[in-house]
């Protein structure tokens, strides 16, 4: 699940960002410098984002980080099955919390 979690992270901010650098993804998701590259090695060889070289206003080169169509789908894919998964567990905290509630009120009736 964790995973999940991250790659979604990367695939959003990339959305939103796309001329982020590594070291600046790393400072924005607090994730490792192996992490996101490894994440981003990953994504690509799946040809969920692709790198465009460009130069940037001080004449140094860098990437371009672009969602593909088929990233834009897997990232919708991927944020459904994370929405379903917290909402499992929110469903499940809720229950958890009534219980404890309710054992929470034998108890102070038993103090009285």
């Amino acid at each position: 699940m964790k995973h999940l979690e991250e790659t979604i992270k990367l695939l959003d901010h990339i959305h939103e960002n796309p001329e982020s650098t590594q070291r600046e993804l790393v400072e924005k998701l607090d994730f490792s410098l192996g992490k996101v590259n490894y994440l981003i090695q990953a994504l690509t060889g799946k040809g969920i984002i692709k790198l465009k070289r460009f130069k940037n206003s001080r004449q140094k080169s860098g990437y371009l980080y672009i969602l593909t169509p088929r990233g834009v789908k897997q990232k919708t894919r991927v944020t459904r099955i994370f929405l379903n998964q917290k909402l499992k567990e929110f469903d499940k905290l809720q229950h958890e919390i009534k219980i404890l509630r309710l054992q929470l009120d034998k108890i102070e009736v038993g103090e009285d």
